[in-house]
This record gives C-alpha cells, structure tokens and sequence, in this order.
C-alpha cells in the first residue's frame, strides 16, 4: 500500500505539529494562499504566528501530479541540497513530500529581511552594489560544478541593509554541469540569463561590461570567452519571453509582500 511521503528536516517538524501541517493538509491548509496558479504548479504562502511569540511566513509550491518515481519537488530539494553542499547559500528547506495520487510539494521558509534583486534595481539600489556579489556567487556556483538554468536577477536574493548578503533562489532546476563542450552551452545560458534580465533596469552596458569581467576574473577566463554567445543567447531569450508573456499572462507576477 502507498502512502504519502513528507520529508521534514528535524528543526521544523515541532513547527509544523503547532500550525498543523501534514502532507494532506499542504493542500487544504485554510490559511494557505495561493498567489501563482500556472500548468505545472501553484505557489502559494502560509502566514502564522507560533506560541513562542515568532511570525513565520512559509513558501509552498504545489506540483500537479506526474508519472514516475521522480517529482518536481524532489528536483527542487536536490537542487537546495546541491547548493548547501558547495556552501552557496539558498532558500532554507523546510520539508517535502508527495501524495499517493502523485501530487507533490515543496516548503521552504521565508528569506525574511531579503528582496529580489531586479526589484532592489528597478527601485533605485546602484547596480553597482550588486555587481560584484552578483558575478561572484555565479562565478561559485560554475567553479563548483553546478548549473542553475534559470539564472535571472530576480533570482539573487539580497539583504535590503547589506545587498552583498545574496541568496540563491529558485533551486528547482540547478544541476551538476556535464563536461566540455556542453558545459560552456550551460554556462553561457547561465550568463545570457542573467545579462537579458538587466535590459530593462537602469544597468548601462559598461555595467555589464564589468559584470563579465568580474566573473571571468574570478573563472580564469576572459569576457571575450562569452560575450558574443551571451548576447546571442540574450536576443534568444528575449523573443522567447516575449512569446511567453503573451500566452501566459500569470507567469510572471510577482509574489505578496
């Protein structure tokens, strides 16, 4: 017989018994909010406040049902998992699981006193605050053998007091990088990624300029290793984006404060 799965790390599990969540209730929690509702998930938020006194604010992704052993949700914990394992800092993993009808989730906790980058810029932070830290934590994350694939800004998440603080967000996709030559193809996604989101930001091109030069730095290589692939790649995912706004006009709102 089946039986649902939720995996809790050992400091959450008193937390979740207080507030009442189980792998069934991830789908029927009243409190539980649901902000993004797309084809292959919902993204939803869980507000409370414990009995020692502390609010605590949940993320939960909730992944429509698939075939076969592997899950989104157990992507997206690998993914954290790889990052911890190369102390690139990232979203804290609370737990996750998967119900008998092949429905699954993710929780993790809330980055309290850390914003979206793209957000920080676009509402007057210098992207010079965030350029080093930002080229260095992609430069650690290659080094280290690691690949996000959806490596936009909005994706660093930094301390509004101290934008050098960043995290990683968004794990679900961060894999091992293969070999050469389908490494560099990854690497450029990464960084094409990352370049297309600064378009519309008040970033200048000598910003991104600098940008790939603090990376190459850091990677032993030279920015003119990437730069005509990135930009490329940049046109690319901007007729792709472009394709997507259109026909999925939920896909990129943005989460509640």
């Amino acid at each position: 017989m089946r039986h649902n799965r939720f995996e809790v790390s050992a400091q959450y599990q008193p937390m979740l018994r207080e507030i009442g969540l189980d792998a069934e209730a991830i789908f029927t929690h009243p409190d539980i909010k649901v902000w993004r509702s797309i084809k292959e998930r919902e993204n939803c938020t869980l507000d409370a406040d414990l009995s020692d006194g502390r609010h605590i604010r949940l993320h939960i992704k909730r992944f429509h049902a698939v075939s076969g052993p592997t899950t989104p949700a157990d992507a997206e914990a690998r993914g954290i998992h790889a990052l911890q394992g190369k102390n690139i800092l990232t979203t804290p993993l609370v737990g996750w699981g998967k119900l008998t009808d092949g429905r699954s989730f993710i929780v993790t906790e809330d980055l309290c006193g850390f914003r979206d980058a793209e957000k920080m810029v676009a509402a007057g932070l210098p992207f010079d605050a965030l350029l080093q830290p930002t080229a260095d934590l992609a430069a650690r994350l290659h080094t280290a053998g690691l690949h996000h694939r959806d490596l936009y800004l909005c994706h660093f998440f930094a301390k509004e007091s101290n934008p050098a603080d960043l995290r990683l967000i968004d794990p679900g996709r961060v894999k091992p990088l293969p070999g050469w030559p389908l490494r560099k193809r990854w690497i450029i996604k990464d960084l094409a990624q990352f370049w297309f989101s600064t378009l519309n930001l008040p970033v200048t091109d000598l910003q991104r300029g600098q940008w790939l030069q603090c990376y190459s730095d850091q990677t032993h290589t030279h920015p003119s290793d990437w730069q005509a692939a990135i930009e490329r790649k940049s046109a690319w995912i901007a007729r792709h984006d472009a394709k997507l706004r259109r026909h999925e006009t939920g896909r990129n709102i943005s989460i509640p404060s």
